[in-house]
């Protein structure tokens, strides 16, 4: 029975682009049809668990099947598998995949609005399921300059010429520096600091004062380092703080700024989120939002996230975003929607992860190597083809904080790049 309906559920999934399944019995099966720009794909199943499994939960089912080595990838490799399922069903032209019926959507919406119920010291514990397996995992993979987990920014990727990780971090760097229009003196807040890359990158090049704030120890540690290495320990300080904490003691600062912390918000908490940042934030204040976005309205986090990735974790819509900063009257000055800039990040990422397979294979063993290079995967395909997209929010609490018009932007930010 599970095989009968895995064939279906296939057949109709995959029409562009080939597909080879062999099956724990023994039989093999053929879908699609060859077109360019669709991977070929060829694929076992070890055990008849993962057929029922992928039936019972497409993406998580996948995800465990692929994990346990019930699913094996023969030819090309997981990412092209991944991207061959969802390029099939581009969200785009009204496409989903393994969403499920209505029922099952309303049960999983219901436990990402509890599983965003994001206390102060549930948070820390969410962060630390992500975050502080080690430092060892991320310096094999993010850029080595910055070490930014979150989304570069590729401005030659329509033109011939190409780009590194490095050079695409350090341009997202830019972009958002020449979006919070810094004067020299000025405090700054890095909401979600990560390992210090922002934070040192606005010390060095603005000359302000950052503190930044994380709720990860190893994220922590290597921050501090990181910014003695730099030789801007005087100009920032990192402290493990909840940016709930951090406004009940009354600081104020002329800019915030926040990189891929969003995400871990909760949906639940999205107006302590805004009402905290309005407390902190001087009346002529400026704040640069960069976060995970969904394009169309709310949804709920997927099973496989939920369990393995970013408990507690949300990927907001821009509605649901801004509706809740006009609650406390934050003005959104500025929305650019990155949209396919992740894809070429993760990607970059994705390709280190496989070049390092040895290291993380014998830091953390196989089983994690292959969870993490499927949600580098599976995330690769949803910014592709499914719905997601990078929002860089600027806010500010006085509609005369800014220049009247976009111009200083661009300026700002080709004036950072040529100083490097």
């Amino acid at each position: 029975m599970s095989k009968m309906l895995l064939e279906r559920f296939l057949g109709k999934a995959v029409r562009r682009g080939i597909l080879e399944i062999t099956y724990s019995d023994g039989s093999r099966t053929r879908k699609g049809s060859p077109e360019p720009g669709f991977p070929e794909v060829a694929v076992r199943f070890t055990d008849p668990i993962a057929e029922r499994k992928i039936i019972l939960d497409p993406r998580l089912g996948a995800a465990e099947a692929f994990m346990d080595g019930q699913l094996l990838v023969e030819r090309g490799d997981i990412m092209e598998l991944v991207q061959l399922l969802r390029a099939n069903r581009p969200w785009d032209r009204g496409g989903s995949f393994g969403e499920g019926s209505k029922l099952k959507k309303i049960g999983a919406r219901a436990l990402t609005v509890i599983d965003g119920i994001n206390k102060a010291a549930r948070a820390k514990a969410n962060i630390a399921h992500h975050y502080d397996i080690g430092n060892d995992l991320y310096t094999l993979f993010l850029d080595r300059d910055h070490m930014q987990y979150s989304c570069a920014y590729w401005p030659n990727a329509d033109g011939s010429d190409s780009m590194t990780l490095e050079q695409a971090q350090e341009a997202k760097l830019a972009h958002i520096t020449a979006k919070l229009v810094l004067a020299p003196g000025q405090r700054v807040l890095d909401i979600g600091c990560g390992w210090g890359g922002m934070a040192i990158y606005l010390a060095r090049h603005a000359d302000v004062q950052v503190l930044g704030i994380t709720l990860s120890e190893e994220q922590l540690a290597l921050a501090r380092k990181r910014a003695e290495a730099a030789g801007v320990a005087g100009r920032t300080r990192f402290e493990l703080v909840d940016y709930r904490d951090l406004a009940a003691q009354g600081e104020k600062f002329d800019r915030i700024v926040s990189v891929g912390m969003f995400e871990h918000v909760g949906q639940a908490q999205f107006n302590r989120f805004f009402q905290d940042c309005a407390k902190l934030l001087v009346d002529d204040g400026v704040m640069l939002l960069h976060t995970i976005g969904r394009m169309g309205g709310p949804g709920s986090t997927d099973a496989f996230t939920r369990k393995y990735i970013f408990p507690g974790g949300y990927i907001p819509a821009l509605s649901e975003t801004v509706a809740a900063s006009e609650r406390y009257r934050l003005i959104a000055a500025d929305v650019e929607n990155l949209r396919l800039h992740y894809a070429l990040t993760l990607r970059e990422w994705y390709k280190r992860c496989v070049a390092h397979k040895d290291e993380i294979v014998g830091l953390y063993g196989e089983r994690f190597y292959r969870m993490w290079i499927f949600y580098l995967a599976g995330a690769t395909a949803a910014f592709e083809s499914g719905s997601m997209c990078n929002y860089q929010i600027q806010y500010t609490r006085s509609r005369r904080a800014l220049p009247l018009t976009r111009d200083y932007m661009a300026a700002r930010e080709k004036e950072l790049l040529r100083a490097g």
